[in-house]
């Protein structure tokens, strides 16, 4: 298509630059399909069949089979089980968290605006053929590959698609690709090729992959490995000593195959998915959708919040105040006129907040009625102006203009004798808090004529303050960050009770070269800044994570983007444009702060959740693995079967999923992992766990004189009872009661503590205990869970004395909010109007 010229392309699609008919677009979606890349569908089977490939599969199958030839057929059906058991959890959780995941991207589909019936309208991107009419601007993501209609050029980065780090230009006539986005202007396009045609071969990716690994998996994951090298080492000690004392071979073998796949974390992946899907559909019911799971985690910990103002902490509804007009008295330049005259440089179907106030402000008498649009230039932040060739009811034609004061001023023919006045009506203004707007018109010698300044109030939200307060209170500092004027951000901070040291962005790269040190202090201990540019925003985080920090970063424009990635936690607000949503972590789907910080409070949570079953999974391991190395090398005596161990790691597996969705309370602070109270408070407990079960071994042979087969069944009821028991004392950093537990959690664990009671009492695959016996185990277990309880928070105390204000354990506390900052104006850095 591109060796032909515009007029043939339409021929050859049989289109205008009217588009298409809805009839005929349907017709053509049937022939050319969706406009989007199939997904290489997996095979439900082969994939159900790759839970059974790996090194932990291969470890439980060699013990079915060791367990065949042994002939064990109890220990085969119970081993086999647990194989089934985990592959059909593991592929059932993945399919879920695909499910979840594809639901995201549905929320988060592109959109496009499409010219249909002559209308214009606003339909999912998948839904354009070729031949579509369709409008991109400023920030867009393009949708499909098209060609330019008539219209001002292009300015669109490729860098995504090509590696070239600088936007091309792009003429009347020339192709943009799928993928590509727009960084300055507005234009109609046609498209002409679709989902596997487009040049590339595919769309853009909104939504980054959801199986990034975060910094706290990868210390879970880490654990895990800690965990099997433990395992091996203690069974290839006990496969030795069997072996030096005559043992039979494959009945150890098959007990130290079995020992090690109870000890290692089986059921890891499954809780660490399973919990990050849950958090994700939580946060999504709060109004923030997850494109990056990992993010759940890096949210938990931030505690420097970068956020805009515009539509974050205000409103984005623009009030229009009385203008400034340079006499008020005379008809051609009195503040009707000059509202008149901003209004024509406006357009209404841009749904911009400023043009929309300007647009409102117009009086009841003024009509725009009658005056032709020749040409409109958007409002980009490069030239941070709109411009629009009017044609006049006397059929003559005019430009008028609308933007920041000081580049208005700039253009303008009297400017020498404005000055003065306008600088004084702008200060005025900001004094106030109101966001000054020059606006200028050119005369019959099409010479610019400034007219008059729109003084615009955003007001700040109403919950906004009370928000800003809450998040102080849970450790994360709040930074305003503007690209508007500095008295406007004083001002909305003083309001919202952020604090008065407002860093002035524009002269950070003046300032940067002489005196770096200072400037990063400075943004450190800042409570916001004002007139910011995209680039500074990339600075700002960039000096803040140097210095210790976890930076969440708000944005919502195509500039954003940089900042958005580069920040730890990416937050792309409502109505953001598809660039930055595609560089975010996490999409809010509606306007504010307050939703930030519930998905902190939540994203906190569900690190607690994770952080208690670490504490879980590291304790019980070293329970099991410790008692049974120890029982055989000291006492030469298997205190339990092989089909015991399987039993047990197949009721623990079973039963902590549902710390997914235990009750948790947030922590007033960021979630920092300390490895060192995790890992204390885990060996305490584990520690405890094997003298406990060396005294109910002591007491059942020594002092009740029972069996070893008694024994034994009184040793596996123990360890399932006592293991379950330790949920409960890893969720919460207090005493066991403090937070109560979820239902769920409640009935898996009581459930499968019934399953494993009766196995004892009646003796399936094991020597019957009885009803006596069961209740004194029961009890036994009850009475060192207290004791266990006691011991947990005397060791809290020593690895962790500083006491937190709610939650679990293994936290480490964040620093406070940074100090103030000193006075910007001790930087000597210069002041710059926005938009």
């Amino acid at each position: 298509m591109d060796d032909l010229d515009l007029q043939q392309l339409q021929d050859k699609l049989k289109s205008s630059p009217n588009g298409l008919s809805q009839s005929e677009a349907l017709r053509r979606l049937t022939q050319y399909g969706s406009n989007e890349i199939a997904e290489k569908k997996t095979n439900q089977i082969l994939k159900f069949l790759t839970y059974f490939w790996g090194p932990i599969p291969w470890m439980i199958e060699a013990a079915v089979v060791l367990s065949a030839l042994a002939q064990h057929w109890p220990d085969f059906a119970i081993i086999l089980l647990l194989l089934l058991a985990n592959a059909v959890i593991g592929f059932w959780e993945e399919h879920q968290a695909g499910n979840a995941i594809a639901a995201l991207k549905a929320k988060l589909a592109m959109k496009a605006q499409v010219k249909r019936d002559g209308q214009w309208s606003t339909v999912e991107s998948r839904e354009l053929v070729p031949g579509d009419v369709i409008h991109i601007r400023l920030g867009d993501i393009v949708p499909a590959d098209a060609r330019l209609l008539d219209g001002e050029p292009l300015q669109v980065d490729q860098s995504a698609l090509t590696g070239e780090s600088l936007p091309a230009t792009r003429q009347c006539g020339e192709t943009v690709f799928s993928g590509s986005i727009i960084r300055r202007g507005e234009i109609d396009a046609m498209v002409y090729a679709t989902g596997a045609k487009t040049y590339f071969g595919k769309t853009a990716e909104l939504v980054q992959s959801a199986h990034s690994v975060s910094h706290f998996q990868q210390a879970v994951l880490k654990i895990g490995n800690l965990l099997i090298l433990l395992a091996l080492a203690l069974v290839a000690v006990i496969m030795t000593v069997a072996l030096l004392r005559g043992d039979p071979l494959l009945t150890t073998l098959q007990f130290a195959l079995v020992l090690t796949v109870a000890a290692i974390p089986v059921a890891m992946p499954t809780v660490l998915s399973v919990t990050m899907a849950v958090g994700a559909r939580q946060l999504t019911k709060k109004g923030a959708i997850v494109t990056r799971l990992a993010a759940i985690e890096e949210l938990a910990g931030v505690d420097v919040l970068c956020s805009d103002k515009t539509g974050t902490l205000t409103q984005n509804k623009l009030t229009l105040g009385d203008p400034f007009s340079l006499d008020p008295s005379s008809v051609d330049s009195g503040p009707e006129l000059v509202i008149f005259n901003a209004a024509l440089a406006s357009r209404a179907d841009n749904k911009d907040a400023i043009d929309r106030a300007v647009i409102d402000g117009l009086s009841d008498g003024q009509s725009l009625d009658g005056y032709q649009l020749v040409h409109f230039q958007p409002f980009d932040p490069v030239h941070k102006r709109t411009e629009a060739t009017v044609r006049g009811l006397d059929g003559l034609e005019f430009k008028v203009t609308k933007g920041a004061p000081q580049v208005i001023l700039a253009l303008s023919a009297n400017r020498a004798q404005v000055k003065a006045a306008v600088e004084s009506a702008i200060s005025g203004f900001a004094a106030r808090g109101f966001r000054s707007l020059g606006v200028a018109r050119t005369d019959a010698q099409q010479e610019w004529q400034f007219l008059g300044v729109l003084p615009l109030f955003d007001p700040p939200r109403e919950e906004a303050k009370a928000t800003i307060a809450t998040a102080l209170q849970m450790g994360v500092k709040v930074k305003m960050v503007t690209g508007d004027q500095l008295p406007i951000a004083q001002e909305t901070a003083e309001k919202l009770g952020m604090g008065p040291l407002i860093l002035d962005a524009s002269g950070f790269e003046a300032t940067a070269t002489h005196s770096s040190e200072l400037l990063e202090k400075s943004i450190e201990k800042a409570d916001g800044f004002a007139q910011v540019f995209p680039e500074h925003k990339f600075q700002i985080v960039d000096v803040l994570q140097q210095h210790g920090h976890i930076v969440g970063m708000t944005g919502d424009g195509v500039n954003d983007a940089p900042a958005l990635k580069k920040a730890d936690c990416g937050i792309a607000v409502s109505d953001a444009t598809d660039a930055a949503r595609g560089a975010a972590s996490i999409v809010l789907m509606t306007p504010g702060l307050s939703v930030i910080v519930e998905a902190i409070k939540t994203s906190r949570k569900i690190f607690q959740r994770m952080n208690s079953y670490a504490i879980y999974r590291i304790a019980e391991t070293l329970r099991v693995l410790l008692f049974m190395t120890a029982s055989i090398l000291i006492f030469n005596f298997y205190p339990v079967t092989a089909v015991m161990v399987v039993m047990l790691a197949l009721l623990n597996d079973g039963a902590i999923l549902s710390i997914s969705y235990d009750n948790v309370h947030y922590s007033n602070d960021p979630e920092r992992w300390n490895m060192r109270v995790v890992m204390g408070i885990a060996t305490v407990l584990g520690i405890i766990g094997v003298i406990s079960a060396f005294g109910l071994l002591y007491l059942g042979e020594s002092v009740f004189q029972l069996d070893r087969a008694h024994i034994q069944t009184l040793i596996y009821l123990k360890l399932s009872v006592a293991g379950h028991l330790t949920i409960f004392l890893t969720r919460t950093r207090g005493p066991f009661w403090s937070i109560r537990p979820a239902r769920i959690l409640l009935l898996a664990v009581c459930g499968t503590q019934l399953v494993a009671t009766l196995i004892a009492v009646y003796g399936w695959f094991m020597t019957p205990l009885g009803w006596g016996w069961a209740l004194a185990v029961w009890g036994y277990a009850l009475a060192w869970f207290f004791v266990n309880d006691r011991l947990k928070l005397l060791a809290y105390g020593i690895l962790s004395p500083q006491p937190q204000r709610r939650g679990a354990g293994g936290l480490r506390h964040a620093a406070e909010g940074p100090a103030a900052a000193p006075n910007h104006r001790s930087l000597g850095l210069p002041e710059e109007s926005p938009r």
